[in-house]
């Protein structure tokens, strides 16, 4: 799970699940932390002014100081339930009779899991129409909310010399000095399978991937902890994304660095994993869960992602100039960014993680 920093008494934090940047499922029941005022069961107490959040975990700086901002703002209390990207969907999916979220922020390709079953509803917030079409469902039942890419960190003590390239990863140097979240766990190890196919093909990244399982200490369904593995050593390689790293080196001052791995000719790609939010089929809370959607994409607070979170804006018209920004983007210097088309990876999901699993022998 990836930390999560002193959040304000603006938002009530459950926490479930183990998987940073997005497990599949699982009831997460063992990590279950509820807060002081939750109610039975778990569910975050409601009431006419509040707002309950059903969160992919990675946003936890943006989130304090926008969710104290949005009740001063409103007088509305924001409850956040933080999980994996699937657990999000599995969360919503069990209690569709009876609904208990909000607003949905999650991965895709489990934000679009999430509106196949019908759990979100159609709503275009303000300031949409600065998202270009790629970070917005057609039927208007999600919307991006902060940009960000999948990427790897690597050890600089101990992986020498640096790799560059996917064909490294299977070299002896690495075996049991390498770790990726698993696919159909984490959102993060979901997208490995993904750049791999795109790369190789179907069956040359299966095959890719069982030769890289020499090397992989085992399966791992949360991505955010790697990255203090690879930070003292223990792991000279480990995948991420680019927005939970950056803010691993900058908020833990982390011992890795980011990388993105080129193909055989030498060429680094990735490819957007935004955060996106939808509203909740049946909120209980419908009027203030729009309320909050229009404000995270508001300029105002499309404008602090960098600064506050490690991401980008989604907002076309939102310039960030700070610091981190420019940091990002240095990140991304040289990396070609190709978009996956999301309603065709999640119609092969189940059958790319069955021949997944078949090919590493799980």
């Amino acid at each position: 799970m990836r930390r999560i920093l002193g959040l304000t008494a603006a938002a009530t934090v459950v926490v479930l699940g183990a998987s940073a940047c997005g497990g599949t499922g699982g009831s997460g029941s063992d990590d279950t932390k509820p807060a002081a005022n939750a109610a039975p069961g778990g569910a975050p107490a409601k009431g006419s002014g509040s707002v309950t959040v059903y969160s992919v975990d990675g946003l936890a700086d943006w989130y304090t100081k926008r969710f104290a901002d949005f009740e001063k703002k409103t007088g509305v209390k924001v409850n956040l339930v933080e999980s994996g990207s699937g657990e999000v969907v599995t969360r919503m999916e069990k209690e569709k009779g009876n609904p208990q979220a909000d607003v949905a922020i999650t991965l895709p390709p489990f934000i679009q899991r999430a509106a196949q079953a019908d759990l979100l509803t159609a709503y275009t917030p303000a300031g949409s129409d600065k998202v270009p079409a790629t970070g917005k469902d057609a039927r208007g039942r999600f919307t991006a909310v902060v940009n960000n890419y999948a990427s790897w960190i690597y050890n600089p003590d101990t992986a020498k010399p640096a790799p560059t390239k996917w064909a490294e990863l299977t070299d002896g140097r690495f075996k049991s000095k390498l770790q990726y979240s698993t696919p159909g766990q984490a959102g993060d190890g979901t997208a490995v399978l993904i750049q791999l196919q795109h790369l190789y093909g179907k069956q040359g990244a299966l095959d890719y991937l069982k030769r890289l399982e020499s090397n992989n200490v085992g399966p791992s369904s949360s991505t955010g902890k790697l990255q203090p593995k690879v930070g003292k050593g223990e792991l000279s390689v480990a995948n991420g994304d680019l927005q939970m790293n950056l803010a691993s080196i900058h908020n833990d001052k982390s011992n890795f660095k980011v990388w993105f791995p080129a193909d055989d000719a030498g060429k680094a790609s990735t490819f957007a994993l935004p955060y996106f939010m939808g509203l909740s089929s049946g909120a209980p809370h419908a009027d203030n869960g729009r309320k909050l959607m229009d404000y995270l994409l508001s300029t105002e607070a499309q404008t602090s992602v960098s600064a506050d979170a490690l991401g980008l804006p989604v907002r076309e018209d939102v310039k960030p100039t700070d610091a981190n920004a420019a940091e990002i983007a240095k990140a991304l210097e040289g990396v070609e960014i190709w978009a996956p088309e999301w309603d065709t990876v999640l119609k092969d999901l189940d059958a790319d993680l069955a021949a997944y699993n078949k090919a590493v022998g799980r």
